[in-house]
């Protein structure tokens, strides 16, 4: 695409366009599989604890390998990564479209990981660059379009897999926006300066105790996400649901995700300080939990949509916080690809333990209350990232590291 022929504006819109139809590939291979659980366990005898590695193999994918980018960028180049993650994501689909055993799906939930966790990783740093005066709104649009993924797939893979009589096809479908996908970039990516995977400068952050914080912040925020797509299909079903009910309050979930996540930092983006938008999206994150394990059969769908509200709007902002901590978009997409790295890994695991928990309890209360727990601890937390102490938090390396 020849970025001469046309204005400004229109670039814009078209760029726009691009990370939107990226970030709708994000999480259909993590939300799909919840409304179907029932059904592929019968199917394959997946347990709780195999099935969350559906969950948590993609997730713990998403945080290794941005880690790795300090190396990778310098025998992948940003276009080379992109088609190939698009292209991982395409082909894990159509492995599910005919596999009939657990250890088959397990491992088409690595593939399409890994291709998931190379364009993730880019994402931050190509919004950062290409969006550098609207990082707030084009950050809410990003997480909107992403959360929209998801709710999208949790919805349509029911009536999917129902209408073709086999539940491969709900899985399976989600190759036709990955090759979408791959058309968009191939046609509409800029050919800007950025060839290095990831667009990001060297180096990594290791040694920056500012940077383990925020990746440890982002993680904990967003376990909660990992753990409701994961596991509030079956906690309906226990409380006498069906499998497309569960998959209509994934989908609920995500229409007040993508509200918080487009709405709050719109709402906010002039001012400079995250925390107060922050502190909102986890309180009411705490009441949905809190209304969840207390009170599931009065309103669940209320706590729903409070929980789904409030991690979209962590989503976004906790990423705009991550990127606002450095001033060139180099460092920053690099700072946000090892936040994101270090983040996934523990938003990984937390579905993991959810699912032990439900294991070992019999229900999901125990689970419900170690997310509300997490909830109160980044409240907390959430009071350390004052915007006047950005630049000195990031120059203080970690002695141990170096």
């Amino acid at each position: 695409m020849s970025e001469q022929r046309i204005s400004p504006k229109a670039l814009d819109a078209l760029n726009l366009l691009l990370v939107v139809l990226l970030a709708l590939n994000l999480r259909p291979i993590l939300t799909s599989i919840g409304p179907l659980l029932e059904p592929v366990r019968a199917s394959t005898g997946l347990g709780y604890q195999q099935a969350a590695l559906l969950t948590a193999l993609p997730v713990l994918c998403m945080g290794l390998v941005p880690l790795l980018q300090p190396w990778l960028r310098r025998w992948v180049s940003e276009h080379g990564g992109m088609l190939g993650g698009l292209t991982a994501i395409g082909l894990a689909c159509i492995w599910r479209l005919q596999l009939d055993s657990a250890g088959a799906l397990i491992a088409s939930a690595a593939v399409a990981g890994l291709g998931v966790a190379v364009v993730q990783g880019m994402m931050p740093g190509l919004v950062n660059r290409w969006f550098p005066g609207r990082l707030a709104g084009a950050m809410g649009i990003y997480s909107a379009a992403l959360m929209t993924g998801g709710g999208l797939a949790a919805v349509l893979g029911p009536p999917v897999s129902a209408h073709f009589n086999a539940w491969q096809a709900g899985l399976g479908v989600w190759v036709i926006p990955a090759m979408l996908a791959v058309l968009a970039w191939a046609v509409l990516r800029p050919r800007d300066a950025a060839t290095s995977l990831g667009g990001t400068a060297g180096g990594h952050w290791f040694g920056t105790r500012r940077a383990w914080l925020l990746a440890v912040y982002f993680g904990l925020i967003n376990g909660g996400y990992t753990s409701m797509v994961a596991w509030l299909p079956a906690y309906h079903l226990e409380h006498g649901g069906t499998a497309q009910g569960g998959g209509n309050l994934i989908g609920l979930m995500t229409v007040f995700q993508v509200a918080g996540a487009l709405g709050l930092p719109l709402l906010l983006r002039r001012w400079p300080d995250r925390r107060p938008g922050l502190w909102l999206a986890l309180v009411i994150q705490l009441a949905g939990f809190v209304g969840l394990l207390t009170m599931p059969t009065l309103a669940m769908g209320l706590w729903v949509a409070m929980i789904g509200f409030g991690l979209g709007a962590c989503f976004s902002l906790s990423l705009t916080l991550t990127l606002e901590h450095l001033k060139t978009p180099g460092e920053a997409g690099s700072l946000a690809a090892f936040v994101q790295g270090i983040g996934f890994i523990i938003t990984g695991i937390v579905p993991y333990i959810t699912g032990w928990l439900r294991d070992v309890s019999g229900d999901f209360q125990a689970s419900w209350v170690l997310l509300t727990i997490t909830v109160v601890a980044m409240l907390l937390v959430t009071a350390c990232f004052a915007p006047q102490g950005y630049q000195a938090a990031m120059a203080r390396p970690t002695p141990a590291f170096n």
